[in-house]
């Protein structure tokens, strides 16, 4: 089986897919975007993608979002996995010795109190995983950088400082990605997208009080443009039932009979890393 994921070497994206997809039978294929790895299903490069979708700090990443449009693919499956911030350096050293640390906006973000202790300059790339490999490319003793502990192992750096995240409730939220929908049994979860019949006022909040109605709790909800029109939108929504719930199927045919457009993304379970 041929899987993409979001690359360099070290990232989450690569953690969560290792982890989740386990065997000697798998073709691995890195992908520097997500619309790389999207693209990469959609034309049959390879049979699955891993994308992330959601932060529990950052929170909705809009270019998966779009890119399951885009390229009209369908979620088969979903993984979180507990995002946890280390402080790596090419050797060991001492936090006294460090001048600088560098990451990813984000993760940098996610620890300004730690580094603000520091009193250490910081300094931005396009991934974690790309900031602890030019720390271990670098050989300084005086830089390190905020990665996993599995670009760690994967680029052999030594952790100086686990887990220095402000905020200990971190997760990050991957979907698995095919051309056709495969539903498992007794899935738990339903992603569906809803594109309004027209634009009026408290559109939206009609359409959730039907699941309300219906008892089924909403776990995500994200609007988006529908691009058609400024001020058009369409929602995705994520519904803690399988498509195939009784209390799901009502919900759907109510909201056709309204003459709102749904279409089903996927059904699926989560897997916690």
């Amino acid at each position: 089986m041929k899987v993409a994921y979001l690359g360099p070497k070290g990232t989450f994206s690569e953690e969560a897919s290792f982890r989740y997809f386990k065997g000697d039978d798998i073709d691995w294929h890195m992908s520097y975007s997500v619309l790389d790895v999207l693209e990469a299903v959609r034309e049959g490069t390879v049979d699955k993608g891993i994308v992330p979708i959601e932060n529990s700090i950052e929170g909705t990443i809009t270019m998966t979002v779009d890119g399951l449009l885009m390229y009209e693919l369908f979620v088969e499956g979903e993984i979180v996995l507990p995002v946890t911030l280390n402080l790596l350096t090419s050797a060991e050293t001492s936090l006294t010795n460090i001048k600088e640390v560098w990451s990813i906006a984000p993760a940098l973000a996610q620890c300004r109190e730690f580094t603000r202790k520091l009193k250490v300059l910081t300094k931005h790339f396009d991934s974690t995983s790309s900031a602890a490999e030019a720390v271990k490319n670098s050989e300084r003793n005086d830089v390190a950088a905020v990665a996993s502990e599995w670009a760690a192992k994967a680029l052999d750096l030594h952790v100086l400082e686990r887990s220095i995240q402000d905020n200990e409730v971190n997760h990050t939220r991957f979907v698995v990605v095919s051309k056709t929908q495969s539903t498992p049994p007794n899935p738990h979860k339903t992603m569906l997208l809803v594109t309004p019949n027209e634009d009026n006022a408290g559109v939206l909040s009609k359409i959730l009080n039907v699941f309300s109605a219906l008892n089924i709790n909403l776990t995500w909800i994200e609007s988006r443009p529908t691009k058609k029109k400024l001020g058009t939108y369409q929602f995705f929504l994520e519904a803690a039932a399988g498509e195939k719930d009784r209390a799901m199927e009502k919900a759907i045919t109510i909201l056709q009979t309204l003459e709102h457009q749904v279409s089903i993304l996927g059904s699926y379970n989560t897997t916690n890393l």
